[in-house]
Formats: structure tokens, sequence, C-alpha cells
């Protein structure tokens, strides 16, 4: 096996130069800027060039075939990413589910699912939201009960992303009707979707694309050697796991291409002569440079292997808060051309911002919807008294 450079120990400069020059060797080009949801097939040889330089996992740990990136590196990582306009691979598995395995993952599963996640032989999406359980996930009535060595799972989950391209799901089940409180008798499950039983049905979004979908499960047996960490206390796994959803929803990358959309057209049309636009626009860079701040704390704090706290709210409400306002101030310089469909162009810059500003409406919902997180920062946070 071949010895893993140690990132960490490169000046960063150095870092930086090295990440660049990849990207801008192997990215296709053809998939620079891309604001949708990616499908496999179209970034396969894009994922099989990245697990070829060993950078497909950034924030694994090496002994588990990641680069191991100190928070420093891993915010140069993905500043080379926006810069060069690298589209978000189908990595659920990377970002979500590969985590919570090397944390509470059994030594089989972490064998098991790790490499093949890093090849994508494996790809993953989520089974947590349900028609009646998106923000409140708690309330889901989605069954598993023991048969054997089986679990039995039936129930339905939404707004499950690129689940039609994904070869897996981790899903989030209850295994005890009769706990007392609706987090506890909640459990995390692993299934394979070729499993009998299940049925997807693609959901078409406000853009026109189907990157959300439906999954159906009616009697899927799955091994109970599929059960990640113990059953009836998956809400401590589903609640660690949502800590990480946290971060990555919280990155200041997409209002960063945002705000770099509002930077080109602004200067194709002599706008930052305008005092009016000037002032927005300084307030709206000042806000991101402190959601960058905050960013980088968190993670920090997962690079020290620390559990992230109910504060980690604040950075998904902060980030989609800014992303929905740049994305408001780029249809309005936009003119005439910010409510047109597709890529336009503004004196040589060019920028699709109607797809902008539509992937932005839903961020303050996905994820738990903003209203959901202030609670939980003013409960758990804040310690404020629950009205009456």
């Amino acid at each position: 096996m071949s010895i893993r450079p140690d990132y960490n120990a490169l000046d960063d400069e150095d870092f930086r130069r090295q990440v660049r020059t990849f990207f801008e060797a192997e990215y296709p080009p053809e998939l620079r800027y891309i604001l949708r949801r990616t499908r496999w097939p179209e970034m396969k040889t894009w994922w099989d060039r990245l697990h070829a330089q060993g950078w497909v996992a950034p924030n694994w740990p090496v002994e588990w075939g990641g680069m191991g990136l100190a928070a420093g590196k891993m915010l140069i990582y993905l500043d080379e990413m926006e810069r060069h306009g690298v589209a978000r691979t189908p990595d659920q598995g990377i970002t979500h589910i590969g985590p919570i395995i090397i944390r509470y993952g059994t030594e089989q599963q972490k064998r098991h699912y790790l490499p093949r996640t890093l090849s994508g032989e494996y790809i993953w999406c989520q089974g947590y939201s349900e028609p009646n359980a998106g923000s409140d996930l708690a309330s889901l009535q989605s069954t598993a009960v023991l048969d054997g060595d089986h679990l039995v799972i039936n129930g339905q989950k939404i707004w499950t992303s690129v689940a039609d391209c994904a070869t897996h799901t981790y899903v989030v089940v209850r295994t005890d009707k009769t706990a007392a409180k609706k987090q506890l008798g909640i459990s995390l499950i692993i299934v394979d979707l070729k499993t009998l039983g299940i049925t997807i049905r693609p959901i078409r979004n406000i853009a026109g694309h189907a990157s959300f979908c439906q999954v159906f499960f009616d009697n899927v047996r799955v091994p109970r050697e599929n059960l990640v960490g113990k059953i009836n206390d998956g809400w401590t796994v589903a609640k660690a796991l949502l800590s990480f959803e946290h971060l990555v929803i919280g990155s200041p990358r997409r209002p960063q291409y945002a705000l770099r959309r509002i930077e080109l057209i602004a200067r194709a049309r002599g706008m930052f002569s305008d005092q009016g636009f000037v002032d927005r626009y300084i307030a709206l860079k000042l806000e991101l440079e402190d959601l960058n701040s905050l960013f980088v704390r968190f993670v920090e704090q997962v690079k020290r292997g620390e559990t992230l706290a109910p504060d980690v709210s604040m950075l998904k409400i902060w980030n989609m808060d800014t992303w929905q306002r740049l994305t408001d101030l780029l249809v309005e310089i936009g003119a005439e051309e910010g409510v047109l469909d597709g890529i336009r162009e503004f004196s040589g810059a060019e920028a699709d911002i109607l797809q902008c500003f539509y992937y932005a409406r839903p961020g303050t919902i996905y994820g738990g919807s903003n209203e959901i997180q202030r609670n939980i920062m003013s409960r758990y946070v804040l310690k404020l008294p629950l009205s009456s």
C-alpha cells in the first residue's frame, strides 16, 4: 500500500498550488459551475480521478483512505473547488454516512462499506425526511420490526436527493413504538436499494430538475447486521449525522459562488460607482466573511474529534439566510436578464442568475427549517423558557 503524503505538513500556499494545479488539469471543463445536484453517471469519471489521486474523502482520517486534512487545509481545498467551479458529486457517503460508520460502525461495517464508498462502488442517499416528519424528524412513522436475524422495514421517505442513482441508503426508522419520548425507540439502518420491496419515484423541483425522490419500503427485509449503533439508540447516531449535515450545509461555498457572480455582473455593468449598491455589496461580503470564520470554528471542532453541539444550528441559519439575500441582489442587478432562464452574458461575464435564485429558495427549509433551528438555539443554547 502506498504511503499517503502528509498534506498538513505542507505550507498553505504549496498545498493550494497543488490542489489548484490538479483541479485545473483534471476536472472536466464541461462540468464547471453546475448549480444543480449532479448525477452519478456524469460525475463518475471525475470521481475515478479523485480516487486515483486519493482525494475523494478530504475529511476522512488517513487510516480509512482519507486525506486527513486539518481545518485550514480543508478550507483551502473547498475554496479551490469553488474557485474552479468544481460541482458537488453524489457525496452523501463521504460527507455523511462515512464519518458515522467510522465513529459508530462495527469493524465489519467499516471494512465493508468504507472502501466501497471511496471507490464509488457504493453511492448513498439519506432516508430521513418523511411526508409528516421533515424538520421534526423525531415524529417519523416508518418502522422496522425484528424478525429473527432481519429487520423488516415499512414506510415512506421523501425529498431523498439522487436516490434514483444511488446503490444504498441509510434510514432512520421507529423500532419501539412504546418509548416514553419520541426521540427514543429510533434506529439507523443501512439498506441496499436493490432489496425487494423498495420503490423509488423522482420528484421534479422548481428549476425543472428531478433531484429529489420519494422512496417507499414495503416489507423490506434487511440483515440485522446493517444496524448502525445499538437498536433503539439511533437518535444519538442520527443527531451526530445531522450535525455533520449542518456543517456541510453551512459551508460558505454556495453563497461565495453567488457573491462572485454579483462581482462579475457589477463590474460588467459599472455598478461599483453606485454607492447604494456598494453599501449592500460590502454588508453582504462582511456577512460572508463572518460566516466563513464561524464555519472554520466548527470544522476545527470536528477535526479535534469533538461532537458538534446544538449551536451548529447557527451555521445553517446564517448560511441559508445570507445565500438568499445574495441571490436576491443577484436577480436585482441582473435586471431583465435576471429573470430569464439559462446562462446570460453581461459584457463578457456569464452567469445563470435564475438557477442561483431557485436553488437558494428551499435552503431555509431543507436540513431542518431555519425556524426549527432557531427553536433549537433558543432552547438548548440560549436556555430560554418555552412559551406557554
